[in-house]
């Protein structure tokens, strides 16, 4: 589990595919303790839960390495990873860390689309376009995981809604570099997807 707040900017150091094309293999730089970093460790990369297969340290900077499997190429933006891509990083929640976003699964659930973006004083507001079967979890004031941060739910029309981004959210993440046409990884609340379940079995 996670909680949507990013602890480091990763970057892909090396992509292999395997497996015919249906695995990739990433090495991705960070600044991490190498030494913390277990084989088996999930870390969340864009708000996709990835399972740690290696780590090392290559000119002072710690990489670790993670397959993407064909579900992940499939449904996220990491079939458009390549070597250079920036990716926002967050380790696994641990028991007695501060809550600080909402509960992040890693795992997630499509693609959104950058509609608009409006720089403001200070702020940037983006507008998104979603699925419909997604829309349906995305509520105003609700939250929902952009490319693996933590994000309150400024309006919502119909499959498009938008978000109002700070100016430390800016400085530490990648939403910086978004702009109208980028593609994101986007998870809708854990919360909101029980509710609904539990209003169709009524």
């Amino acid at each position: 589990m996670f909680t949507g707040i990013v602890t480091d900017i990763g970057e892909i150091a090396s992509l292999t595919p395997t497996a015919q094309g249906q695995l990739h293999r990433l090495r991705i730089a960070c600044r991490y303790d190498q030494k913390t970093i277990a084989d088996g460790a999930s870390i969340a990369c864009n708000g996709v839960c990835l399972t740690v297969v290696g780590s090392g340290v290559e000119d002072g900077k710690a990489w670790f390495d993670v397959d993407a499997a064909a579900e992940t190429l499939g449904m996220t933006t990491a079939k458009h990873w390549a070597k250079g891509t920036k990716l926002n990083l967050e380790r696994a929640l641990k028991i007695g860390d501060e809550l600080g976003g909402h509960i992040v699964a890693g795992h997630a659930d499509g693609i959104a689309s950058i509609v608009k973006r409006d720089d403001l004083p200070d702020m940037a507001r983006f507008e998104l376009r979603t699925t419909r079967e997604l829309a349906r979890f995305i509520a105003v004031k609700g939250s929902i995981t952009l490319d693996g941060v933590s994000l309150t739910v400024n309006t919502v029309e119909d499959v498009v809604f938008s978000v109002l981004i700070i100016p430390h959210t800016l400085s530490v993440t990648t939403l910086g570099g978004w702009n109208a046409g980028s593609e994101v990884n986007i998870e809708v609340d854990l919360m909101a997807r029980y509710a609904a379940r539990l209003s169709e079995m009524k």
